[in-house]
């Protein structure tokens, strides 16, 4: 069933766990995300960024949003990362039920302005709003941020954000940053700053650039061929730990592409003379299936829908 993301996330946040928001680019992604979410019996978000959008176009979104409504747990469909009023807009008439408006690369005055206007315009619609301030590195999709540019977010100014917009879940930058490459070992996250910003506001809070890269997925992607650097994710420890001080929505990219193409990469490897597709994406689609799930039991969703 279609449904807000502050039905999902409020709950998340009062009763403290955290659920996944999994971005999807094709059929297969949007079918092992729903199906972990059934097996699971998990609410999930549905994430599309501006990219995914623009490479699925509107079969990609009529397919989540259907496959969503149609399916038997809480399913939001949200917007990620988006640039602009009007990429919100766009969403909203497509029939997202929840928008992320990101400005945290502008300055405060911009990102309240134009958060407070996307705010409006969702709830007279009745979708759900995500905001962000602070910044977080990395690269994902359009958003390019560098270490230097990069900082966590101040308690205070959360609590003046999310009173000045109206928004209703705040993205949080605390030590995590986007991509597979994270740093060197094990992120430093700032769990006493989660506390404090969770003592600020009632809000659910999202952390992004959350996936773990584990190094068992690395290992299997270049044995199959890839190439990737030393890649580095969030320790599923800071995640729970994250989650127990008010984190309600976390977001998952990285992980679901790297396990899909791991396997993809394999099976392409061992049978060159297999041309059927079905038979290269349906076993990526299980691999992706087997993530999602075990993300699910990290968060302490399986079994709350």
């Amino acid at each position: 069933m279609l449904v807000t993301g502050m039905e999902i996330l409020s709950k998340a946040r009062k009763e403290g766990y955290g659920v996944g928001a999994f971005n999807i680019n094709n059929m297969e992604f949007v079918q092992a995300v729903l199906e972990a979410a059934e097996e699971a019996r998990s609410p999930v978000l549905l994430a599309l960024s501006e990219g995914a959008m623009k490479y699925g176009g509107k079969a990609l979104v009529t397919m989540a949003r259907e496959l969503g409504r149609d399916a038997r747990v809480p399913v939001c469909i949200h917007l990620d990362h988006g640039s602009s009023y009007e990429s919100c807009l766009k969403a909203i008439q497509m029939g997202f039920t929840s928008v992320m408006i990101d400005k945290s690369h502008e300055d405060t005055e911009t990102n309240i302005r134009e958060t407070k206007r996307v705010v409006e315009a969702a709830h007279a619609l009745g979708v759900t709003v995500e905001a962000e301030i602070g910044r977080l590195g990395g690269v994902e999709e359009h958003v390019v941020v560098s270490a230097e540019d990069a900082f966590l977010t101040n308690p205070d100014e959360a609590k003046m954000f999310m009173e000045a917009t109206g928004a209703d879940y705040l993205a949080v930058a605390i030590g995590t940053s986007h991509g597979a490459y994270k740093g060197k070992g094990r992120p430093f996250i700032d769990h006493e700053r989660i506390k404090a910003i969770a003592a600020a506001i009632p809000n659910p809070l999202v952390m992004h650039g959350a996936s773990s890269v584990p190094q068992e997925l690395v290992e299997r992607f270049r044995a199959a061929g890839g190439e990737i650097g030393d890649a580095a994710g969030i320790h599923p420890e800071d995640i729970q730990k994250g989650i127990q001080a008010g984190i309600a929505k976390i977001n998952t990219d990285t992980d679901l592409r790297l396990g899909f193409v791991a396997v993809m990469r394999a099976v392409l490897g061992s049978t060159p003379k297999e041309f059927d597709p079905r038979k290269i994406l349906g076993p990526a689609r299980e691999e992706m299936k087997k993530i999602v799930k075990a993300r699910m039991e990290l968060f302490g969703s399986a079994g709350k829908a």
